[in-house]
């Protein structure tokens, strides 16, 4: 038996040695035949006259067959395509996400942690162009990408579907990232993983475009300079930020720490977004960035200057967040934070604990004025989780239910809008996970944050027993409206299994769970999941953000049962967590007989829950938007078949993925995102969601036009069809009956029409949506 082991073991050494001594000698023949590489190659030689202009000819390329896979940081083998500065620093094996990882890792953030493909050699980033010599012939024979698009070629993607499982589409995928040197080993071992991975070959002509650029040496033009119009806003804005009162400079250092990414524009010069940085330059000179892991985090510099840089990327639907800047945005920040009369004797110290406590830092900012901030754009304050960095992921995501509806505490409530005095007193208690930094002990600091929360909210029962003192005061008003105008005063959240959304309004059917989220809760998601989370942090890092996540959505969840009757608080509460422990059950519990205090909202049915929306439906109706509502639809046919379709519940819908785009052609072409939400028995474990699975009490929610940002599925029917595929997915039970509804009605990933099909998809979405419309991401279309 050892001498099996000992022979396998021999043999795996063996294999090991012959394929390096392979790279090797692959590495050394380059070498002789085209010189040693060196990324200053690049820049020094040049092949000769270019016949392909890169804006004009091969970003859109890009942007459509690349970019729609290989963007931002879940891109394959960080290769992110969005800027040529990304396909200059090349690829790298390491995994961005990793929820394992015992000590946290080096950012490598594009265009922040490094500057140069040299910068980028020396953080293992490995190139896909050539850097040895740069002739048109050794371009290709030395260039990475290059020999990728070359393997596609050579073996397309096979006909058959769906394909087999050799091709991996899981998001948790082993990935193949050879090196030039390693790819003739990879190349033989798999022949049919060219470039796009698993989609169809690009045409003759997209390839000959691309392959003469890269033999051309893949160069690129300059960005044009920003036109006078532009800079003059962005002097405006940079003024404003600046300023020399400390009331000013904390003012800022607020704004930036919740905007840091978003995408700026002006009304003036749509397409053109900025981000928000820090400098350690003033406004008028070069941007010297100020790269930290976290917003707050110590600057090490005299004087932060905020400036507004230019987004070189190109713009994806996943992590796509527009915010307007304008005279109004100015005159509002100015009633908000700078036209109270308040005091910042000193200003806020970079102190790694108490930057992750907004309650101290901020703590001269009027409090009402920070909500108000928030909920202005609070469609926006969630999206920053939603489409930040964290949210990628069922273990990160399985802290949020499948489709849940948002309100807020009225600001002008005293119950609701927190007052400075109770916020300072419970500051200390306030504190969250993300000041143990990247590198955190998991069990032992959740204990500790879990004690913390649980004073916090011991406080807070007392402070709403001393407001809430008679039935009266708990009633709809405490409930923000949006001030009759502002449609961020009620959100819906769509989960997709491993990604989320959030709209404006009410989407879809009654939910199972909704939120009332207060200032202390908003603030602190945004801390804890946005300013305050690392992608490069370590496994207790990752799991202390998301264990602490769950305190808060269960005390929003509380929040909004105080609406209720009293005697049902508990009794939805436990409807939301069947199959949980007794903990959870008691948690709610003792958090409503501690505050004792019946709802003075009239109830006139037994159906609480659903009576309570249809009062909060009526009392934020002049701000409920209609914009994915399938009764706007205005083709009669086209619209009864999609309400037939949403109507359809249980066992058939387990069957569907969670995200499809359907397009509908004939007299009126439609497009609309079918929703498949998942039925669970709770949100409260971490892992073993399928144990928590209740597929007879899954829904669709079909809604009007784009929703999502990683399509799991694409189809297409003519009008004539629609009847037919709707009674497809009512009679769906099995795998085979789905594959036999994809075979009539999908464009898989396989389809020889799939590129056209998606071209004409986005532009649909960017001419219906041309401020927040972005790239869809295809890493998770189904293989089905």
């Amino acid at each position: 038996m050892k001498n099996r082991v000992y022979g396998r073991i021999g043999f795996i050494l063996l294999l090991t040695i012959i394929v390096g001594g392979c790279t090797l000698l692959v590495g050394r023949h380059l070498d002789q035949e085209y010189g040693p590489p060196s990324p200053e190659n690049r820049l020094t030689d040049t092949p000769g006259a270019t016949t392909i202009d890169y804006r004009q000819d091969v970003q859109p390329l890009l942007e459509s067959r690349c970019i729609v896979c290989h963007g931002c940081y879940d891109a394959p083998c960080q290769l992110d395509l969005s800027a040529h500065e990304g396909i200059e620093r090349g690829a790298n094996k390491d995994l961005v996400y990793n929820a394992g990882r015992l000590l946290a890792a080096e950012p490598t953030r594009l265009f922040v942690d490094a500057h140069s493909p040299a910068e980028w050699r020396k953080k293992q980033f490995y190139p896909v162009l050539n850097e040895r010599v740069q002739t048109k012939e050794a371009n290709l024979k030395g260039g990475l990408m290059a020999k990728m698009l070359q393997l596609k070629r050579q073996h397309p993607l096979p006909t058959i579907s769906p394909l087999p499982p050799s091709f991996d589409f899981g998001i948790e995928r082993a990935q193949y990232c050879p090196t030039l040197e390693e790819f003739d080993e990879f190349a033989k071992t798999q022949p049919l993983w060219g470039m796009p991975y698993g989609l169809p070959n690009l045409s003759d002509r997209e390839y000959h475009t691309l392959k003469t650029w890269l033999e051309e040496g893949a160069r690129y033009e300059a960005r044009p300079p920003l036109e006078a119009g532009v800079l003059a806003n962005m002097t405006k804005w940079e003024t404003f930020l600046n300023g020399e009162t400390p009331k000013e400079q904390l003012m800022s250092r607020y704004l930036y720490e919740h905007l840091f990414l978003a995408h700026l524009h002006f009304e003036e010069s749509p397409g053109l977004f900025f981000r928000l940085v820090r400098s350690g330059t003033p406004p008028g000179q070069a941007i010297t960035l100020i790269a930290t892991r976290r917003p707050y985090d110590d600057p090490n510099v005299d004087r932060i200057y905020y400036r507004l840089e230019p987004v070189q990327t190109t713009i994806l639907a996943k992590t796509h967040m527009p915010y307007l800047l304008n005279a109004q945005r100015m005159a509002r920040y100015r009633a908000l934070f700078l036209d109270p009369s308040y005091e910042v004797p000193t200003l806020p110290s970079y102190d790694a604990e108490a930057s992750a406590n907004p309650f101290e830092t901020f703590a001269f900012l009027p409090p009402q004025s920070r909500y108000r901030f928030l909920l202005d754009e609070a469609e926006f304050t969630l999206m920053n989780f939603i489409k930040g960095p964290v949210c990628r992921g069922q273990v990160a995501l399985n802290v949020i239910n499948e489709h849940f509806w948002v309100v807020f505490g009225n600001p002008d409530s005293p119950a609701l809008g927190q007052k400075a005095k109770f916020l300072e007193k419970e500051q200390r208690n306030l504190r969250m996970p993300s000041e143990q930094q990247s590198n955190a002990t998991a069990l032992k600091n959740w204990l500790e944050y879990s004690r913390l929360e649980t004073q916090y909210l011991a406080g807070k029962i007392e402070y709403l027993r001393q407001q809430l003192s008679s039935p009266e005061d708990i009633s709809l008003d405490l409930v923000w409206d949006g001030d009759g105008w502002n449609e961020n005063a009620a959100l819906t959240v769509f989960r997709h299994e491993d990604n989320a959304t959030v709209v404006k309004g009410f989407v879809g059917d009654e939910p199972k769970t909704l939120v009332l989220l207060d200032y202390p809760l908003l603030e602190r998601i945004h801390y804890l999941l946005v300013a305050g989370y690392d992608i490069y942090g370590n496994i207790g890092h990752q799991l202390n953000s998301r264990l602490y996540m769950d305190f808060l959505r269960m005390e929003g969840e509380l929040d909004f049962l105080i609406l209720l009757p009293e005697r049902t608080r508990v009794e939805t509460w436990t409807d939301w967590y069947r199959d949980t422990s007794s903990e959870i059950e008691e948690f709610a519990k003792v958090y409503h007989e501690r505050i004792n205090r019946q709802s003075g909202i009239p109830y006139r049915t037994a159906r609480h829950k659903s009576e309570l929306i249809g009062m909060l439906r009526e009392r934020l109706a002049p701000i409920l938007g209609r914009s994915y509502a399938i009764e706007q639809i205005g083709n009669s046919h086209v619209r009864r078949e999609l309400e037939r379709l949403s109507r359809i519940q249980g066992m058939p819908i387990s069957w569907l993925p969670q995200n499809a785009i359907l397009s509908i052609s004939g007299s009126d072409h439609q497009v609309v995102t079918l929703i498949h939400n998942n039925g669970l028995s709770n949100v409260s474990h971490l892992f073993f969601e399928q144990e928590r699975r209740r597929p007879e009490e899954d829904t669709l929610t079909v809604v009007e036009g784009f929703l999502g940002a990683y399509p799991n599925a694409l189809y297409h029917v003519e009008e004539s069809q629609l009847e037919d595929f709707v009674g497809a997915v009512e009679s769906l039970n099995s795998e085979e009956e789905y594959q036999t509804l994809v075979s009539r009605f999908g464009v898989r990933r396989t389809d020889p029409g799939f590129w056209k099909h998606s071209d004409a998809l986005q532009i649909v979405y960017h001419k219906k949506a041309p401020i927040e419309a972005g790239l869809f991401d295809y890493n998770r279309l189904e293989n089905r």
